[in-house]
Protein backbone atom coordinates (compact mmCIF):
# COMPACT_ATOMS: atom_id res chain seq x y z
CA UNK A 1 0.00 0.00 0.00
CA UNK A 2 2.81 2.42 0.58
CA UNK A 3 1.15 4.71 3.16
CA UNK A 4 1.61 6.23 6.10
CA UNK A 5 -0.87 5.72 8.95
CA UNK A 6 -1.55 6.39 12.28
CA UNK A 7 -4.55 4.41 13.86
CA UNK A 8 -6.38 5.11 17.71
CA UNK A 9 -7.74 2.09 19.49
CA UNK A 10 -5.05 -0.08 17.16
CA UNK A 11 -5.44 -3.39 19.51
CA UNK A 12 -9.29 -4.05 19.51
CA UNK A 13 -11.15 -6.24 17.48
CA UNK A 14 -11.23 -4.39 13.95
CA UNK A 15 -8.15 -2.30 14.89
CA UNK A 16 -5.95 -5.24 15.22
CA UNK A 17 -6.59 -6.32 11.94
CA UNK A 18 -6.59 -3.73 10.47
CA UNK A 19 -2.94 -2.86 11.31
CA UNK A 20 -2.24 -6.16 10.51
CA UNK A 21 -3.65 -5.78 7.27
CA UNK A 22 -1.86 -2.37 6.45
CA UNK A 23 1.29 -3.74 7.35
CA UNK A 24 0.92 -6.77 5.66
CA UNK A 25 0.25 -4.81 2.20
CA UNK A 26 3.41 -2.42 2.90
CA UNK A 27 1.71 0.72 4.38
CA UNK A 28 4.06 2.34 7.71
CA UNK A 29 2.31 2.58 11.14
CA UNK A 30 1.56 4.38 13.96
CA UNK A 31 -0.46 2.99 16.76
CA UNK A 32 -2.25 4.22 19.58
CA UNK A 33 -4.63 2.95 22.27
CA UNK A 34 -5.21 3.53 26.30
CA UNK A 35 -4.17 0.04 27.24
CA UNK A 36 -0.11 0.14 27.16
CA UNK A 37 0.29 -3.68 27.40
CA UNK A 38 -1.76 -4.85 24.49
CA UNK A 39 -1.10 -1.89 22.64
CA UNK A 40 3.05 -2.57 23.25
CA UNK A 41 2.19 -6.64 22.48
CA UNK A 42 0.68 -5.25 18.98
CA UNK A 43 3.54 -2.52 17.73
CA UNK A 44 6.05 -5.21 18.89
CA UNK A 45 4.39 -7.95 16.53
CA UNK A 46 4.43 -5.80 13.47
CA UNK A 47 7.54 -4.18 14.10
CA UNK A 48 5.99 -0.59 14.30
CA UNK A 49 6.16 2.36 16.75
CA UNK A 50 3.37 2.85 19.49
CA UNK A 51 2.26 5.75 21.60
CA UNK A 52 -0.09 5.05 24.31
CA UNK A 53 -3.00 7.99 25.03
CA UNK A 54 -6.37 8.04 25.81
CA UNK A 55 -8.30 9.30 22.40
CA UNK A 56 -10.86 11.29 24.26
CA UNK A 57 -7.89 13.21 25.23
CA UNK A 58 -7.59 16.34 22.79
CA UNK A 59 -3.61 17.33 23.63
CA UNK A 60 -2.70 13.71 24.23
CA UNK A 61 -3.91 13.03 20.67
CA UNK A 62 -2.14 16.58 19.24
CA UNK A 63 1.05 14.67 21.32
CA UNK A 64 0.32 11.27 19.26
CA UNK A 65 0.16 13.09 15.75
CA UNK A 66 3.25 15.30 16.63
CA UNK A 67 5.07 12.07 17.27
CA UNK A 68 3.89 10.41 14.55
CA UNK A 69 4.59 12.77 12.42
CA UNK A 70 8.08 12.45 13.77
CA UNK A 71 8.37 8.87 13.25
CA UNK A 72 6.43 8.52 9.66
CA UNK A 73 7.21 12.13 8.28
CA UNK A 74 4.03 12.10 6.84
CA UNK A 75 0.20 10.96 7.73
CA UNK A 76 -1.12 9.75 4.68
CA UNK A 77 -4.00 8.22 6.48
CA UNK A 78 -5.86 8.07 10.43
CA UNK A 79 -8.42 5.78 11.35
CA UNK A 80 -9.98 5.99 14.93
CA UNK A 81 -10.83 2.32 16.13
CA UNK A 82 -11.71 3.52 19.34
CA UNK A 83 -15.31 2.55 20.65
CA UNK A 84 -17.87 1.20 23.18
CA UNK A 85 -20.96 -0.85 23.66
CA UNK A 86 -23.74 0.21 25.44
CA UNK A 87 -26.56 -1.17 25.30
CA UNK A 88 -29.35 0.61 27.96
CA UNK A 89 -32.23 2.50 27.17
CA UNK A 90 -32.09 5.89 28.47
CA UNK A 91 -34.07 5.95 31.57
CA UNK A 92 -31.40 3.43 33.05
CA UNK A 93 -28.19 5.27 31.66
CA UNK A 94 -26.34 7.09 34.42
CA UNK A 95 -24.31 10.05 33.33
CA UNK A 96 -21.12 8.84 33.64
CA UNK A 97 -21.65 6.20 31.03
CA UNK A 98 -23.50 8.43 28.69
CA UNK A 99 -20.40 10.61 28.80
CA UNK A 100 -18.26 7.71 28.81
CA UNK A 101 -19.87 6.32 25.39
CA UNK A 102 -19.61 9.82 24.15
CA UNK A 103 -15.78 10.11 25.04
CA UNK A 104 -15.06 6.69 23.36
CA UNK A 105 -16.71 7.19 20.22
CA UNK A 106 -17.55 11.30 19.34
CA UNK A 107 -14.58 12.70 21.44
CA UNK A 108 -11.88 10.30 20.29
CA UNK A 109 -13.08 11.03 16.46
CA UNK A 110 -13.20 14.63 17.00
CA UNK A 111 -9.94 14.98 18.56
CA UNK A 112 -8.47 13.01 15.54
CA UNK A 113 -10.27 15.08 13.32
CA UNK A 114 -8.97 18.39 14.37
CA UNK A 115 -5.17 17.36 15.25
CA UNK A 116 -4.58 15.25 12.22
CA UNK A 117 -5.81 18.32 10.04
CA UNK A 118 -3.37 20.24 10.60
CA UNK A 119 -0.12 17.75 8.69
CA UNK A 120 -2.73 16.90 6.04
CA UNK A 121 -3.75 20.23 5.31
CA UNK A 122 -0.12 20.96 5.05
CA UNK A 123 0.88 17.80 2.45
CA UNK A 124 -2.58 19.07 0.93
CA UNK A 125 -3.79 15.22 1.17
CA UNK A 126 -5.12 12.65 3.43
CA UNK A 127 -7.65 10.41 4.54
CA UNK A 128 -9.65 10.03 7.64
CA UNK A 129 -11.89 7.05 8.69
CA UNK A 130 -13.80 6.66 11.45
CA UNK A 131 -16.35 4.17 12.52
CA UNK A 132 -19.97 4.40 13.12
CA UNK A 133 -22.79 1.95 13.37
CA UNK A 134 -26.00 0.86 11.95
CA UNK A 135 -28.08 1.58 15.04
CA UNK A 136 -26.90 5.34 14.43
CA UNK A 137 -29.25 5.30 11.01
CA UNK A 138 -31.91 2.56 11.85
CA UNK A 139 -33.46 2.43 15.14
CA UNK A 140 -32.84 -0.50 17.39
CA UNK A 141 -33.90 -0.44 21.16
CA UNK A 142 -31.73 0.19 23.90
CA UNK A 143 -29.35 1.58 21.74
CA UNK A 144 -29.98 5.66 22.54
CA UNK A 145 -26.44 6.49 24.07
CA UNK A 146 -24.46 4.79 21.47
CA UNK A 147 -26.55 6.00 18.58
CA UNK A 148 -26.19 9.44 19.55
CA UNK A 149 -22.33 9.53 20.11
CA UNK A 150 -22.59 7.75 16.17
CA UNK A 151 -24.79 9.59 15.10
CA UNK A 152 -22.50 12.84 15.80
CA UNK A 153 -20.18 10.84 14.22
CA UNK A 154 -21.98 10.56 11.08
CA UNK A 155 -22.60 14.63 11.25
CA UNK A 156 -19.08 15.39 11.77
CA UNK A 157 -17.80 13.16 8.89
CA UNK A 158 -20.07 15.60 6.69
CA UNK A 159 -19.29 18.72 8.15
CA UNK A 160 -15.32 18.14 8.03
CA UNK A 161 -15.30 16.36 4.24
CA UNK A 162 -16.84 20.17 3.85
CA UNK A 163 -14.20 22.14 5.42
CA UNK A 164 -11.07 20.34 4.35
CA UNK A 165 -12.20 18.99 0.92
CA UNK A 166 -10.48 21.75 -0.76
CA UNK A 167 -7.32 20.95 0.81
CA UNK A 168 -7.33 17.71 -0.43
CA UNK A 169 -8.54 15.06 2.59
CA UNK A 170 -11.06 13.19 2.46
CA UNK A 171 -12.83 12.33 5.26
CA UNK A 172 -15.15 9.32 5.66
CA UNK A 173 -16.14 6.55 8.04
CA UNK A 174 -17.51 2.70 8.13
CA UNK A 175 -20.82 1.96 9.75
CA UNK A 176 -20.72 -1.88 10.78
CA UNK A 177 -23.32 -3.93 12.36
CA UNK A 178 -23.09 -6.32 14.62
CA UNK A 179 -19.20 -7.60 14.82
CA UNK A 180 -18.02 -10.62 16.17
CA UNK A 181 -14.90 -9.56 18.26
CA UNK A 182 -14.12 -8.70 22.39
CA UNK A 183 -16.18 -6.15 22.75
CA UNK A 184 -19.54 -7.71 21.73
CA UNK A 185 -18.92 -10.73 23.26
CA UNK A 186 -21.51 -10.63 25.77
CA UNK A 187 -24.00 -10.63 22.86
CA UNK A 188 -22.17 -12.93 20.13
CA UNK A 189 -21.50 -15.75 23.15
CA UNK A 190 -25.33 -16.00 23.98
CA UNK A 191 -26.61 -18.47 21.11
CA UNK A 192 -30.42 -16.84 21.70
CA UNK A 193 -28.91 -13.48 21.25
CA UNK A 194 -26.46 -14.37 18.59
CA UNK A 195 -29.53 -16.40 16.68
CA UNK A 196 -31.78 -13.18 17.09
CA UNK A 197 -28.70 -10.59 16.08
CA UNK A 198 -28.25 -12.58 12.68
CA UNK A 199 -31.67 -12.73 11.83
CA UNK A 200 -31.68 -8.95 11.41
CA UNK A 201 -29.16 -8.58 9.49
CA UNK A 202 -30.42 -9.35 6.00
CA UNK A 203 -27.35 -11.55 4.54
CA UNK A 204 -27.91 -13.87 7.61
CA UNK A 205 -24.83 -13.88 10.14
CA UNK A 206 -22.66 -11.17 11.83
CA UNK A 207 -20.36 -9.70 10.72
CA UNK A 208 -16.26 -9.89 11.24
CA UNK A 209 -13.38 -7.85 11.64
CA UNK A 210 -11.88 -8.42 8.30
CA UNK A 211 -15.11 -7.22 6.83
CA UNK A 212 -14.80 -3.62 8.59
CA UNK A 213 -11.32 -3.34 7.84
CA UNK A 214 -11.29 -4.51 4.65
CA UNK A 215 -14.14 -1.51 4.03
CA UNK A 216 -11.48 1.07 6.21
CA UNK A 217 -8.28 0.12 3.70
CA UNK A 218 -10.38 0.70 0.85
CA UNK A 219 -11.57 4.68 1.84
CA UNK A 220 -7.52 4.73 2.60
CA UNK A 221 -6.38 3.96 -0.38
CA UNK A 222 -5.92 5.63 -3.77
CA UNK A 223 -8.95 3.71 -5.40
CA UNK A 224 -11.48 5.72 -3.34
CA UNK A 225 -9.56 9.10 -4.43
CA UNK A 226 -13.43 10.40 -4.64
CA UNK A 227 -14.93 9.42 -2.02
CA UNK A 228 -15.69 11.69 0.89
CA UNK A 229 -18.11 12.94 3.47
CA UNK A 230 -19.61 9.32 3.43
CA UNK A 231 -20.95 6.83 6.15
CA UNK A 232 -20.54 3.51 4.73
CA UNK A 233 -22.62 0.64 5.62
CA UNK A 234 -20.90 -2.86 6.44
CA UNK A 235 -23.54 -3.95 7.68
CA UNK A 236 -25.30 -7.42 5.87
CA UNK A 237 -27.86 -5.30 5.34
CA UNK A 238 -29.34 -4.14 8.40
CA UNK A 239 -29.55 -0.67 8.55
CA UNK A 240 -30.83 -0.45 4.87
CA UNK A 241 -32.73 -3.99 4.25
CA UNK A 242 -35.63 -5.78 5.94
CA UNK A 243 -34.65 -9.91 6.63
CA UNK A 244 -37.17 -11.40 5.72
Amino acid sequence: MGVNVLILGAYGGIGSVLSRRLKANGARLVLSGRDEEKLNSLAKELGVDAFPADASDFDAVDDVVERAVESLGTIDGAVNCSGSLLLKPAHLTKFEEFRSTVDASLTSSFALVRSVARPMMKSKAGSVVLVSTAAAAHGLPNHEAIAAAKGGVDALVRSAAATYGKSGVRVNAVAPGLVDTPLTSRITGNPSARASSESMHALGRLGSPEDVAGAIEWLLSPEASWVTGQTLGVDGGLSSVRSA
